[in-house]
């Protein structure tokens, strides 16, 4: 018999508001608007001395500051092919093809990312969860899982394993 255990964590206060657009195909970009995105994660691994996989607290106050990171902001893809997203002074312009936004600096977070889609904000999440709970003392986990919901059951899901 074997025997695997993971913790999950969803708290209706892990949620951001953030605006963006994505591309489509070769030349379709959307227009500019926003979502109430939920996160979940799961983080798997063996018990440790406390039996326990990962202190609960520490990821849902993990969580909780990721995702006010996040909250309020525009979220701007820096890896693009095709959207070009500058910083100038501060303001950030962002431009596709024809088409050009300008932002205050301070309303934006840039992404290192293709395309700011939910999978790639899972991932973003879910690389800083990790990063910050090896940081919180946390380094071993077999696996972590992030969700992130941009509209009542449509979800991008991010999954690690460790090798």
């Amino acid at each position: 018999m074997s025997e695997q255990y993971h913790v999950r964590v969803a708290k209706e206060h892990f949620v951001f508001s953030a605006a963006h657009f994505i591309t489509f195909g070769d030349n379709i970009c959307e227009r500019l608007h926003g979502h109430n995105y939920a996160v979940a994660a799961e983080v798997h691994g063996p018990l440790d001395a406390n039996q326990y996989v990962v202190d609960f607290i520490l990821v849902r106050d993990t969580l909780a500051k990721l995702t006010q990171e996040l909250d309020h902001h525009v979220l701007l893809p820096t890896k693009h092919p095709t959207i070009r997203v500058e910083v100038a002074g501060q303001e950030v312009t962002a431009t596709f093809e024809e088409r050009r936004w300008v932002f205050p600096l301070g309303d934006c977070v840039l992404l290192e990312v293709e395309n700011t889609t939910a999978e790639l904000l899972a991932r973003v999440l879910g690389e800083r969860l990790h990063e910050r709970l090896r940081e919180g003392g946390y380094a071993s986990p077999a696996a972590i899982t992030v969700s992130v919901d941009e509209c009542n059951g449509q979800e991008g899901v991010w999954s690690w394993t460790a090798d």
